[in-house]
């Protein structure tokens, strides 16, 4: 039974693949600085609102004090409130990233007028915003009403994030916009070209299979892309100050995985582009909206309920879950099936369109 894959073939046609790419000085350019431009500019200058946001509730007291506080609360529309019988129950959710905040009202809250707000710090904008305005409201009731004397007493915490720090959170998704948008528009990219300079045609009337075309032109934009991945790593790490504190299998699975999408998505649009203008600008048509919906910079559940739909065939989506939760939460694999199966299973299709539409 003859092999599927030729090495001698898929050897050549990788070296002439990492020739190009790191030949000509643009490339090498693009490979190192605009990664490292968005890092930075991205790090030090982005920052969000939150119009709404999960809070887990645990009411020891359950006395009517406490039903009137949490009242002026939902009062501002901006929370789903979810009762739950003890901190443990909602420190699973807050782990899983299902709610943002847990407020905590002792027993006798009567009498101690303090409550307690614990805080999911890997996501440290929403958490700040979210802990503030439930404070103010708090304060507000607590001034407005008679039974409130003296006023309620807050208490602040934040787990994986104690500062609030905004880096922390964007940083990872930085790398995650980095990986998607340099490896989709160098896939595609390095076809066109090809196409272009009239060695793609050259190409195919060769031995050259089908399926060694396609690994081929993957693995040097895979290597690139892990290669953007561990410089971010490293520089978010070392100059950032983003701890890393869940498994490096993980995040390097997590990005393979991710790459599956996006190179099966720029060699669907090499397909179909005749000139590398015609590429870039089909690939923007993915780019923009794929990022605006994974949540890397708009919270997810904030969405209209049509537009999270839609989130559910973004493969940056998922990838972002992971890498914010191995990051800042110290997860890895486990807990995150439902998301490296959905990543596995949208690079799979696309990779398969991809195949399908390559002559």
């Amino acid at each position: 039974m003859p092999m599927p894959l030729h090495l001698g073939r898929l050897f050549a046609l990788l070296r002439k693949e990492f020739v190009q790419l790191l030949r000509d000085r643009r490339m090498r350019f693009t490979l190192i600085v605009p990664p490292l431009m968005q890092l930075f500019v991205f790090g030090y200058a982005a920052t969000f609102d939150v119009r709404h946001a999960d809070v887990a509730v645990v009411d020891y007291d359950r006395g009517p004090e406490a039903r009137e506080l949490l009242s002026a609360i939902a009062a501002t529309r901006h929370y789903t409130l979810r009762m739950m019988p003890s901190v443990a129950d909602a420190s699973r959710l807050i782990d899983a990233g299902r709610v943002s905040v847990i407020i905590q009202i002792p027993a006798r809250f009567s009498q101690s007028r303090r409550i307690q707000l614990v805080a999911d710090g890997s996501d440290s904008n929403t958490a700040q915003l979210v802990i503030a305005e439930i404070s103010q409201a708090v304060m507000h009731y607590a001034a407005a009403s008679a039974a409130f004397t003296p006023p309620v007493g807050v208490e602040e915490r934040a787990w994986f994030n104690p500062n609030f720090d905004d880096r922390w959170f964007f940083i990872p998704g930085i790398m995650a916009n980095v990986l998607f948008v340099s490896t989709m528009m160098l896939t595609a990219m390095l076809v066109v070209r090809e196409r272009e300079m009239g060695t793609l045609e050259r190409l195919l009337v060769t031995p050259v299979g089908r399926l060694e075309f396609l690994i081929g032109k993957m693995i040097p934009v895979a290597c690139v892309g892990m290669f953007d991945v561990a410089l971010i790593t490293l520089v978010g790490v070392a100059w950032f100050a983003v701890p890393l504190r869940g498994d490096l299998v993980g995040l390097v699975l997590a990005s393979l995985f991710l790459l599956a999408s996006t190179q099966g998505l720029g060699l669907l649009v090499s397909s179909y582009a005749r000139t590398q203008q015609q590429a870039m600008l089909s690939a923007m048509f993915f780019i923009m909206p794929m990022t605006v919906l994974s949540g890397f910079a708009f919270p997810v559940r904030n969405m209209p309920d049509v537009i999270q739909i839609l989130t559910w065939i973004d493969p940056l989506r998922y990838y972002l879950v992971v890498i914010r939760d191995i990051f800042l939460k110290g997860g890895g694999v486990a807990g995150h099936g439902v998301e490296f199966t959905m990543m596995l299973v949208l690079g799979a299709i696309t990779l398969a369109l991809s195949a399908l539409r390559l002559r």
